[in-house]
């Protein structure tokens, strides 16, 4: 009866402390209590008890009293922190200011707040923007014929780029002032994505003018004399942007370009301005080989001291006409097979006077916090939704591809090893759009979270390579033949481009996600690295005590949470949802905990050196991106209405997700810097083991069937791409034989169960007359069964080419 009690106490304790987050004098008089409760119970010796209370009031006694704190532990570990804190680079800084936090802090402070996810607002469309998705955008794609494009032509033909400069497609973030359309976040993603289904070139060509480059640039940060000159010719198509960046020996280190700016006097027209003499090479520059205006990021110098003391003044952006003495611009290169505009250019002593760097002279040296400032938003936008795009192509294409083909007598989709494939694919397209909308939410409500917006580009990116991985292997010879009628080789043949790009993708999991989190999204270390930072004595010590103790009671906390939540597998946790939806909630308080508990524990073993530790790193991106991905698909469903019809794709999107979550929490365990310590936190965290399983085969079969006829959950897994039903289209034709294999499905299953079967040998067309005249269907039937038949046949067939035509 005693021991009940205890156990009673303790865990009346433990869930206080993991729901109320109570102030650290509070956590100790629950301590308090717990020791007075075990003291009458008589089960430890008094003298080893005494001592028990001793150290208990010792520790309570620093923790809670000021002074005895700053003494004992706060200084201390402040002039500690001090002598090991690494410095921080300018980049490094900058990238760490740039943006915002949202939802993922909610996460990564372990205990996520259930009524912010509920009142964010869902991604929406003005009337404007839906009109130009329905008309102008919708117009284009018709126009588009990406065979033609990347084989015949390698480039997008005369017409299609007039209509995109005569309908403002180069203007979409510009604001009305200027021309421009001024659309939100959410219409720029839907307008690329819905392109980016019909054709990869087109749908590049118009995203970058209207995501990092010289229109952006100008709108945040440009002088009102470089407005007026440039937004309206952007927006008209007049001028053609480009923005150089990378360089041969600056990719994701942005800091190592070797592209510099000396400040220089030159005459001009008779008058001495000031500049700076530039020298660059770059590369990988989309839109540059056609081009009208240069963005240009290089390093400023000051050696002789023209503009003050200071010689290295900073990463610095300017505008500069291609027509400018010097430039040596207009070649291509040629990213695996891709046929949008992208080449090197150079520059050989060019002057830029000051009135040509964004923003003017004042914005000399401030070109990296720019660029950052706006990542921080534009990843969320147009890379992922080119990954989205062709994830929802592959899954309607897919699906009813897998319907329409038969081997053995049955639908290809039938069989379980391809419903596994097609699980993934739409499985994955539900967790990718969901991701992308959830994004795109916070940008309309006008965040900017450079976290959020890493976590997009890289697993939308990544997952779209996935999916159109499994599309290819569903489709076999029909995916892997090059030619008019093939729909997914092109967007297979150059899914690594958009991995690459801003950002290679290995880099932004290992340095971005985590890297960037840990400092932007933790609720008290910047607090605490920026009052070791700080000069004065006295402020810094004053700083650091508040927060070195809220985050002492903050990791308390997550700790009582993590073990709780772990023993009562989440049940006494923090939840929200519907009853479907209610257990996935669940999961996610649970696990928030546990990385958030994770997180601080790496913290204090490896101190700055965890940014060193990339394997490490990758696998608490994992998690948190997991995380976030999971409640996007919570919110999507939430937004949508709780649609029962969907909740194959729910479920299995969140089960993949939790599950992915705690397969990287347990390698973060098995591969923790001290191994012991290492078991010990696995105790913690799984002290019932690890529970949770992939998506098993009956739901995946599930999400598989979905995929395969025609239905509001299939429409709205894949809203917003381009889909018509024209027999001869090349992803038309699918839908047309889609609807013809079910309109005929009840005159087979007939055919099938009288046992007449099309004889060996026997033409199609010469059955159907045998079976008119034996009165088994009638002439409607027929007509219907050689139209079904024809379709399939067009669907199920690949090009071919005489043989001297054949080129790569």
């Amino acid at each position: 009866m005693t021991l009940l009690l205890i156990l009673i106490i303790l865990g009346l304790y433990m869930y206080y402390v993991a729901r109320m987050n109570p102030s650290m004098p509070m956590i100790c008089i629950g301590i308090a209590i717990i020791l007075l409760a075990v003291t009458f119970t008589g089960w430890i010796p008094a003298i080893l008890m005494l001592g028990i209370w001793l150290l208990f009031g010792l520790i309570a006694t620093i923790l809670n009293v000021e002074a005895v704190r700053r003494t004992y532990l706060t200084g201390p570990v402040l002039k500690r922190i001090k002598q090991i804190l690494p410095p921080i680079s300018d980049t490094e800084q900058e990238a760490i200011d740039a943006g915002t936090v949202w939802w993922e802090a909610e996460l990564f402070k372990g205990d996520p707040d259930w009524n912010k996810l509920n009142n964010y607002p869902p991604a929406t469309l003005s009337d404007a923007e839906k009109d130009f998705l329905n008309g102008p955008v919708e117009e284009l794609c018709t126009m588009l014929d990406d065979w033609d494009i990347t084989h015949n032509r390698n480039d997008l033909p005369p017409e299609v780029w007039q209509y995109i400069k005569d309908n403002q497609f180069f203007g979409l973030i510009i604001p009305e002032q200027y021309g421009g359309l001024e659309f939100s976040p959410v219409a720029n993603s839907e307008i690329v994505m819905k392109i980016a289904s019909r054709s990869g070139t087109a749908g590049v060509t118009v995203m970058v003018p209207n995501s990092l480059g010289p229109a952006e640039l100008l709108s945040h940060y440009g002088t009102q004399e470089q407005k007026d000159y440039y937004l309206p010719r952007l927006a008209k198509g007049e001028e053609i942007p480009c923005f150089a960046l990378t360089g041969p020996y600056a990719g994701s280190d942005a800091g190592a370009m070797t592209a510099a700016g000396i400040v220089c006097e030159q005459e001009i027209d008779g008058e001495k301005k000031l500049g700076f003499k530039v020298n660059w090479e770059k590369r990988y520059i989309t839109l540059g080989p056609v081009a009208s205006v240069l963005g240009l990021a290089f390093k400023a110098f000051d050696p002789d001291g023209l503009l003050g003391e200071e010689s290295d003044l900073g990463i610095t952006c300017a505008l500069v006409p291609v027509n400018t003495p010097g430039v040596d611009i207009g070649k291509r290169h040629l990213p695996l097979n891709a046929s949008f505009m992208n080449g090197p250019n150079e520059g050989k002593d060019v002057f830029v006077p000051f009135d040509w760097v964004v923003g003017g002279q004042e914005q000399i040296g401030r070109g990296w916090r720019m660029l950052m400032e706006l990542l921080a938003a534009g990843r969320a936008i147009s890379l992922p939704a080119s990954g989205v795009a062709m994830s929802k192509v592959s899954a309607r294409t897919t699906g009813a591809y897998a319907r329409i083909r038969e081997q053995f007598n049955i639908p290809i989709g039938k069989f379980e090893g391809v419903q596994e494939a097609l699980a993934r694919i739409g499985g994955l397209t539900y967790m990718l759009d969901a991701t992308r909308l959830f994004s795109l939410a916070a940008l309309q409500m006008g965040e900017k979270p450079s976290v959020v917006s890493a976590i997009a580009k890289y697993h939308l990116t990544e997952g779209g390579r996935t999916v159109i991985n499994d599309a290819m292997d569903v489709h076999g010879g029909r995916g892997i033949c090059m030619g008019p009628k093939n729909y997914l080789a092109r967007a297979y043949q150059q899914t690594p481009i958009g991995i690459t790009v801003e950002g290679a993708n290995i880099l932004t999991r290992s340095l971005i996600i985590f890297g960037q989190g840990a400092m932007r999204c933790h609720p008290y270390l910047l607090k605490e690295v920026e009052a070791a930072y700080d000069p004065n004595e006295s402020t810094a010590i004053d700083k650091f005590d508040r927060v070195f103790v809220d985050h002492l009671q903050y990791v308390y906390c997550n700790k009582i949470r993590t073990i709780f939540y772990a023993l009562t597998r989440g049940h006494l946790s923090n939840q929200t949802g519907s009853t479907k939806t209610k257990q996935y909630f669940r999961q996610v308080s649970r696990l928030s905990a546990a990385f958030s508990f994770l997180s601080d524990m790496a913290l204090l073993v490896l101190g700055g050196g965890l940014k060193r530790k990339e394997a490490l790193s990758g696998r608490f991106a994992d998690a948190l991106s997991y995380l976030y991905m999971c409640t996007a698909v919570l919110k999507q469903h939430q937004d949508n209405g709780n649609p029962g019809e969907d909740m194959p794709f729910v479920d299995w999107a969140c089960q993949h997700a939790l599950f992915e979550t705690e397969h990287a929490i347990d390698g973060i365990l098995r591969n923790f810097p001290i191994k012991p310590l290492g078991i010990m936190l696995r105790l913690l965290v799984f002290p019932t083991g690890r529970w949770l399983r992939r998506p098993n085969d009956k739901l995946g079969q599930k999400v598989a069937k979905l995929l395969q006829s025609p239905s509001a959950s299939r429409d709205r897994l894949t809203h917003g791409i381009y889909v018509n039903s024209k027999p001869d289209d090349v992803t038309g034709c699918l839908e047309h034989a889609l609807n013809l294999t079910l309109e005929v499905e009840p005159i087979r299953k007939r055919l099938k169960d009288a046992d007449r079967r099309q004889a060996g040998g026997q033409a199609f067309s010469d059955w159907l007359d045998q079976l008119v005249n034996s009165g088994h269907i009638d002439d409607t039937e027929a007509e219907q069964l050689a139209a079904w038949h024809q379709s399939t046949y067009h669907v199920i067939s690949v090009d071919k080419f005489e043989k001297k035509h054949v080129t790569h």
